[in-house]
């Protein structure tokens, strides 16, 4: 970790000890969260946003397993499993006394529905290829599951972290949960009042022993930072949830107010549509990547607070290759110039970005722009709303965008859906022989150093020809008020540790 706000130290204790320290004894209450945006949509299967993701996942939906603080593969609502020495069965057994919000209790059937309704074409979930590996799976009994694989599959429990478990009722039903999800967190959906607030109250009856402490938590819509800032400094707000570079820079050494950090798994990126012109040439991508100044970036838009990065967050030590290791990341706008010219382009070349509607990406895309108008492109910005931005990125309707995008903690997770040959989330167009076969091997490959190997090659491969220029990963921040106790920072933004969180008197 990169202890930006101070020393190794006090970052240490910032996180680890000052946000769960001793103190008088804590109060139910609801936590006052302030966030930038409304969610588009909240639906766990459906939803792409991260103004989404934070407010449903570990808090209204859990899975079969989760990812804890450490990003450690854990056990939710399988309690235990078992795996066949051929590495193609798995045998879930569930945690007793589970219940959905609307009072049924969770079964094996519900479980199966719910891997059935991912993989269903009519709910078009861009969750599906985590799930690519499964053949099928069967309640053996109301607390059994039984998922039989094509293959063996190295990721399996870690993609079913993803995977939030959600009533069999809903498995055909691709609107209801949109707007009033239904699961088995420590958390009950209440209310929604658009642009405003989304209520979530404490889940009498929760399996989990002695959570939440927590009577609910109010998620705050609060689009202007300064008031949200305003709120935390006052105490009107108790937390601000997964906040940039500059908020954290603002509220430092702010009297009750507290910053936790952790570089996270995400990272921001220039992705492109490879269907068309001009990023149909390979020459073209490299010759993007080449104008990009990282480093620059991370001093211009993110205050320091990050580091340059490619296809794998630095924080997975054990996977992700230096930036060293990929030519194109030697910022060179001249070089960028002779690769249009060889590209049969005559400068400059226009491109539309279209841009993720949120200030630290607006920031990131500004920087970008002003890079790439230096090495040969002429490029403009579209700035859409959410619900806009999300529609388009779907539809593949972009020359190029520049957002951010989620990390996991095994590469599987991220590569499969992103860069396989009709993968979930492959909006980029993105087609290679060569990398599917690597991405295939390594979902099946048992041995760890063959397994890392695998996705070194395919980390070189897609690192200046594949259809994503990686940016930065960036410090992750929250800040809460000094009487919250009991809450972690976790790298892929989830907010499942509010499931511990309480508020000192």
């Amino acid at each position: 970790m990169k202890a930006w706000l101070g020393s190794t130290a006090l970052a240490a204790a910032l996180i680890c000890g000052g946000l769960s320290g001793l103190g008088a004894p804590a109060k139910a209450q609801t936590l006052q969260v302030a966030v930038d945006a409304s969610p588009a949509g909240l639906d766990p299967h459906i939803i792409t946003a991260f103004t989404s993701f934070q407010v449903v996942n570990g808090t209204i939906y859990e899975g079969l397993t989760g990812v804890d603080k450490d990003l450690r593969i854990v056990p939710v609502l399988a309690r235990s499993w078992t795996i066949s020495p051929d590495g193609k069965t798995y045998t879930f057994s569930l945690v007793p006394n589970a219940r959905f919000h609307d009072g049924t209790p969770l079964e094996a059937a519900d479980v199966v529905a719910t891997f059935n309704r991912v993989l269903s074409r009519d709910i078009a979930s861009p969750l599906a290829s985590r799930l690519a590996a499964m053949e099928r799976a069967t309640a053996q009994d109301a607390t059994t599951v039984v998922v039989t694989m094509k293959e063996a599959s190295a990721p399996f429990l870690s993609s079913l972290s993803t995977i939030a478990i959600v009533p069999r009722r809903f498995e055909a039903d691709k609107d209801a949960l949109q707007r009033a999800p239904v699961g088995t967190g420590p958390f009950r959906f209440r209310e929604w009042q658009p642009n405003s607030f989304i209520e979530l109250s404490k889940a009498e009856g929760y399996w989990g022993q002695g959570r939440p402490t927590l009577d609910g938590v109010r998620f705050n819509i609060v689009p202007e930072s300064a008031t949200r800032q305003v709120g935390v400094s006052s105490g009107q707000y108790a937390m601000l949830a997964n906040i940039d570079a500059a908020t954290a820079l603002q509220l430092q050494g702010r009297p009750g107010v507290r910053i936790a950090e952790t570089l996270e798994l995400a990272y921001t990126l220039v992705g492109m549509n490879v269907s068309k012109p001009p990023f149909d040439n390979p020459r073209v991508r490299e010759a993007l990547n080449l104008a990009l100044n990282r480093a620059e970036i991370v001093q211009a838009a993110l205050f320091g607070a990050g580091v340059p990065g490619g296809p794998l967050s630095p924080a997975l030590s054990e996977w992700a290759l230096p930036v060293s290791q990929f030519p194109c990341y030697t910022h060179s706008a001249t070089r960028s110039q002779e690769l249009l010219r060889a590209a049969g382009h005559t400068a400059p070349v226009p491109v539309t970005l279209l841009v993720l509607p949120r200030q630290d990406i607006r920031d990131i895309a500004q920087v970008v722009q002003a890079q790439l108008n230096r090495a040969g492109f002429r490029a403009e910005l579209r700035i859409p709303e959410l619900g806009q931005f999300i529609q388009d990125w779907r539809n593949s309707n972009f020359d190029a965008f520049v957002s951010t995008n989620a990390g996991f903690p095994d590469p599987d997770d991220y590569f499969f859906r992103t860069f396989r040959t009709g993968g979930s989330t492959n909006v980029f167009k993105y087609s290679n022989p060569a990398a599917d076969a690597l991405m295939d091997a390594a979902r099946v490959e048992q041995n760890p150093a063959t397994r890392r190997e695998q996705y070194n090659q395919l980390q070189r491969m897609v690192a200046c020809e594949g259809p994503v220029a990686f940016m930065t990963y960036g410090q992750l921040f929250t800040a809460v008020r000094d009487t919250v106790q009991g809450f972690d920072i976790i790298a892929n933004r989830s907010l499942s540790t509010l499931s511990t969180t309480s508020i000192r008197r």
